[in-house]
């Protein structure tokens, strides 16, 4: 997701920032908690609610906490599913060969993984994907965190928002969600980053990858992280 950057004292003031000012937009689909899908033409965050700007008209204001995913609705013509995704010999659980991974936050991330089963490697690939290992990252749609949770995931897998910048917790609910994703799709890597992305009620209603060229480029670049050489600290 795109994610503004700060100095961590202003965590807070940028927080507040993000709930009040517009957020100019093209069109995009928000996905609510229930699997409700509306296409709107901008997006507003007002302190805990959402102000859309429906594509037929009229606006609609509703509270963050019913928002799942706001998605950029732009299809993408894929080839084949075998051909798709470069998954190799990358695992979605657990193994005790897994390496700590050599990125920022390492040792949390594989001890979060090792906790909740998943590959370490996998989930320091998601972290680099969503926030560039920046614990302070807040994005315009309203996402948080290393792990870029918006407030309806995190409220859902324990995360009170007052610690949504704190590494540790967000880690803890957002591989919390990704284990749970995994089971959910049993055991398909891919599926399991592609309800990540795109939420799984996305995933479902479309049967597999929904075909959004943000959600293809977000499986593209964690399998591409995830596969390369280990970067220094």
């Amino acid at each position: 997701m795109n994610r503004i950057e700060l100095p961590w004292r202003c965590a807070g003031l940028a927080v507040l920032l993000s709930l009040l000012l517009p957020v100019p937009s093209g069109a995009e689909l928000v996905v609510m908690v229930d699997g409700q899908v509306l296409k709107v033409e901008s997006f507003e965050r007002r302190g805990e609610q959402i102000l859309l700007g429906l594509e037929e008209g009229g606006r609609l204001t509703l509270p963050m906490g019913r928002v799942a995913r706001i998605l950029e609705d732009e299809i993408v013509d894929r080839p084949a599913a075998d051909q798709r995704y470069a998954v190799g010999d990358l695992k979605l659980w657990f193994e005790d060969s897994q390496a700590v991974p050599e990125t920022p936050f390492g040792e949390l991330i594989y001890e979060t993984s090792r906790r909740h089963e998943v590959n370490p490697i996998l989930v320091a690939a998601m972290v680099r994907a969503e926030s560039s290992f920046d614990p302070r990252a807040i994005s315009p749609k309203g996402a948080m965190g290393l792990l870029q949770l918006m407030p309806a995931t995190a409220t859902r897998f324990g995360l009170d928002h007052s610690q949504a910048f704190q590494p540790d917790a967000n880690l803890e609910a957002g591989v919390r969600y990704f284990r749970w994703l995994g089971e959910k799709f049993e055991g398909d890597l891919v599926l399991a980053l592609a309800g990540y992305n795109a939420g799984e009620a996305m995933v479902v209603r479309h049967e597999g990858v929904p075909p959004f060229r943000e959600t293809d480029n977000y499986i593209q670049r964690v399998l591409e992280f995830a596969t390369a050489r280990p970067e220094g600290r």
